[in-house]
């Protein structure tokens, strides 16, 4: 038995789902004969392995006594644990869906007496947002993690309005999450704020999934930025290069070259005192095009920094 093997059977397992024999031997190019020894061999290092007879039974991961010692140490998966709970919550830029979809295998498998350890350490502590920042509850987090990866169809309130949609990806931009999913009754790909989604659950039944337009779904969340109506649609001129300029400005609204040195953007905002942080946040010579409210706006707002 190999140790690369059995951590893939591990991580098969770990995502929640029933597997039959049979799809396990086809995913590891295995026999069966082989997958039931080393699901005896996970059983012997500790990992609650669960097995369903039957033509519709299989194997499954669920809460054991101990965390298995091939996994973390007790310390190690509540330290794990409450690090990505907080870092989710706070959608910290580089902490994409894998590192929710792991927190959701986790939650998943920790024992009783771990989970009462990280709930007291989650109450004690008190994460200090910062601005501009959105809280994101980690288990909403996790709990769309989960029913992404298992192709669940989700149920939640958003904008006092009743959803049914099926997940596609999570997005975090630096600032938020947003999920990703088909409208199942306006027939159409939708982008939703994580921190907005209200009550959500996961149903049983599956669904094939469908491919997000462009394929891309971080683009495809950009570009709903870029269309969303907004009260203001700014339009400047940035010195420099689109490099420079994208990374900050793509999430938005719409960046798009003039030269090498020149940027034109499109920003899309509610407040005048969002879009001079955007601006502030190129670190770049601009000249604002339109509208005037806001060339008006970042001269007083000029004139009170001169003087201070």
């Amino acid at each position: 038995m190999t140790a690369g093997r059995l951590l893939k059977l591990l991580s098969l397992l770990q995502n929640g789902r029933e597997w039959p024999g049979s799809e396990l031997a086809e995913r590891l190019e295995v026999s069966p004969r082989t997958v039931r020894r080393d699901v005896d061999r996970l059983r012997e290092l500790g990992y609650p392995v669960q097995a369903s007879l039957g033509t519709l039974g299989g194997y499954a991961l669920s809460a054991g006594a101990a965390m298995p010692p091939l996994l973390f140490e007790d310390d190690e998966a509540v330290a794990i644990t409450v690090g990505l709970r907080t870092t989710a919550a706070q959608a910290v830029s580089g902490v994409d869906e894998a590192s929710v979809r792991a927190l959701s295998k986790l939650l998943q498998v920790l024992p009783s007496r771990l989970r009462e350890r990280v709930s007291a350490l989650t109450a004690a502590t008190v994460t200090l947002p910062s601005p501009g920042h959105s809280t994101t509850d980690p288990e909403s987090l996790a709990l769309l993690a989960s029913a992404i990866q298992r192709g669940n169809r989700l149920r939640f309130r958003y904008q006092d309005k009743d959803r049914h949609v099926e997940p596609h990806h999570l997005v975090a931009t630096g600032r938020r999450w947003y999920l990703v999913a088909f409208d199942l009754d306006r027939g159409a790909w939708r982008t939703f704020r994580v921190d907005r989604l209200d009550d959500p659950s996961a149903e049983s039944a599956t669904f094939r999934p469908r491919t997000v337009p462009g394929g891309d779904p971080a683009a495809f969340v950009r570009s709903s930025f870029a269309s969303a109506p907004s009260r203001y649609q700014v339009i400047a001129d940035v010195t420099a290069p689109l490099s420079k300029v994208e990374p900050v400005a793509q999430y938005f609204g719409s960046v798009e070259a003039r030269s090498k040195t020149v940027c034109r953007i499109t920003i899309n905002t509610d407040t005048l005192e969002m879009c001079s942080f955007i601006l502030a946040s190129l670190d770049a010579p601009f000249r604002v095009i339109s509208p005037t409210e806001v060339r008006t706006y970042l001269h007083t707002l000029g004139t009170r920094f001169t003087a201070a």
